[in-house]
């Protein structure tokens, strides 16, 4: 299993974090040793700007490599929320130092994952989601505003890593992106729904 992570996929937060618009998708990978599937989440020492990033995760059902747009959506059965955990500070000194910036965004627990619901429950174009952080909404969201669709982003990326069954794909942020802190509840929700939820220690 593997964790396949699509930057700059609203337009929004890319212009918040002051970076030009993508004209392809923009992807790095997380290892398995990032996924968290518990309600805790420990402050890392390397860090003073842990910032969070609530993502749409899409999980893949079916191997494949090189696969035409047209099909992708054979390709994944569910859809859920993840947090892109991002140690901006290190990201951002790597990338003044022209490095890469996987320690920042690589780490262990750096991918926590909510719960998951069948696609065929959604209108795939018109998904809301967001992020409270103590019980105040942060990051809002919806997928008619991604700039790469799910079967953009499942054929761009199936060019140069073959995909297999399990692996997950966070598609993207939206606006709001920031800092927590030691002590911050975390809530994901989908639709309105209650899907992920994080206790910072």
């Amino acid at each position: 299993m593997k964790i396949i992570c699509i930057g700059r996929n609203y337009a929004a937060h890319a212009k918040e974090l002051r970076n030009e618009l993508p004209t392809e998708p923009v992807f790095f990978m997380k290892p398995d040793t990032a996924l968290l599937k518990e309600n805790e989440f420990y402050y890392p020492d390397f860090t003073k700007e842990l910032h969070h990033e609530i993502e749409l995760v899409l999980k893949i059902c079916k191997a494949g490599k090189h696969i035409q747009e047209e099909f992708a959506h054979k390709y994944y059965d569910e859809i859920g929320l993840g947090i892109d955990f991002t140690a901006r500070d290190l990201q951002e000194d790597c990338k003044k130092k022209g490095l890469p910036w996987e320690k920042a965004k690589a780490f262990d627990n750096s991918a926590p994952i909510g719960n998951f619901i069948s696609k065929s429950e959604l209108e795939l174009s018109n998904i809301r989601f967001g992020l409270k952080v103590n019980g105040v909404y942060k990051q809002q969201g919806n997928s008619a505003d991604l700039i790469f669709s799910f079967d953009k982003v499942i054929a761009y990326v199936s060019q140069f890593v073959s995909l297999k069954v399990g692996d997950l794909i966070y598609t993207g942020t939206p606006e709001g992106v920031g800092p927590v802190k030691i002590g911050d509840r975390l809530e994901g929700e989908l639709n309105g729904t209650n899907f992920l939820n994080l206790q910072i220690k």
